[in-house]
């Protein structure tokens, strides 16, 4: 019985590798992007000669860069069908849209984690990261709960594209640019305007760094260049059960707003390719 639901998913999967792999030179050109941007942000930090300023841009660069490329491979999936020519017949397939999404997100997270490492290993020859004291298990752990949210997240913007074959996949850029602003990724959610502040509560980023600082023990006041105090994973269980919730809320109402919109599309005709 599970081996009906697990082959469908893996092929998701397996089919998700070879369109990166036929794109290859795609990801390496904004990878490499990704790697230089990051290391003008740390840069920043290094200039200032404060090492607690540098580990936050460091860890906001690439906490950034693993949600939001997951967040980007689960909503343009749609859009690259569509490019392909293959979203009618996939949405016409014998398939339930629970194993389809949900095998596109299995590889958004493993190509996230690969894509963050790569960007890790590139900073390390921009920025000398001595992380010796963190708990950096702790953040893993952040880092996958926070994943579910944004799996939702993901699912949720997918539906721009199958509305709006033309304008659809740029729409999902603004949701992205939104949490990027509110999140607070390289500054405090203090400096914002205090009528944007409220936004940043609802986003799932927020309490991921937010435990990750703690883990890394970015704010506390023993941690010393090459000697970092990172709290235990106990210490941000507040942040871990919001991130837990956020993920079982965010993922059913995704999965449920995607067949509305699943729906719409088959009803007016929005599957077939354009451009």
């Amino acid at each position: 019985m599970l081996r009906r639901y697990l082959l469908p998913m893996w092929a998701f999967v397996f089919r998700d590798f070879h369109l990166t792999r036929r794109y290859f030179s795609w990801v390496v050109v904004f990878t490499f992007y990704t790697i230089v941007n990051a290391a003008t942000i740390a840069l920043i930090g290094v200039a200032q000669g404060d090492f607690r300023l540098t580990l936050t841009l460091i860890l906001g660069a690439l906490l950034w860069s693993y949600l939001s490329a997951m967040y980007q491979e689960i909503a343009n999936s749609i859009a690259y069908e569509r490019w392909e020519g293959t979203l009618e017949y996939t949405f016409m397939a014998p398939v339930s849209r629970l194993v389809h999404l949900l095998g596109v997100s299995l590889f958004a997270t493993f190509y996230s984690v690969v894509r963050t490492g790569v960007i890790l290993l590139g900073l390390a020859l921009f920025v000398d990261l001595d992380l010796a004291g963190a708990n950096l298990w702790g953040v893993l752990v952040v880092l996958l709960v926070g994943s579910l949210a944004f799996m939702g997240l993901g699912l949720m913007a997918a539906i721009l594209p199958v509305m709006s074959p033309e304008n659809g996949a740029q729409a999902t850029n603004i949701l992205q640019g939104v949490l990027l602003l509110v999140s607070g990724i390289y500054y405090p959610v203090s400096v914002l305007p205090t009528w944007l502040q409220p936004l940043a509560y609802i986003s799932p980023a927020t309490y991921a760094l937010e435990a990750s600082r703690k883990l890394l023990g970015i704010q506390h006041p023993d941690s010393a260049p090459g000697h970092l105090v990172g709290a235990p994973l106990g210490a941000v269980l507040p942040e871990l059960v919001v991130l837990l919730l956020m993920g079982v809320a965010f993922i059913p109402l995704g999965l449920w707003v995607f067949g509305l919109a699943e729906r719409w599309a088959k009803r007016t005709g929005k599957l077939k390719r354009t451009g």
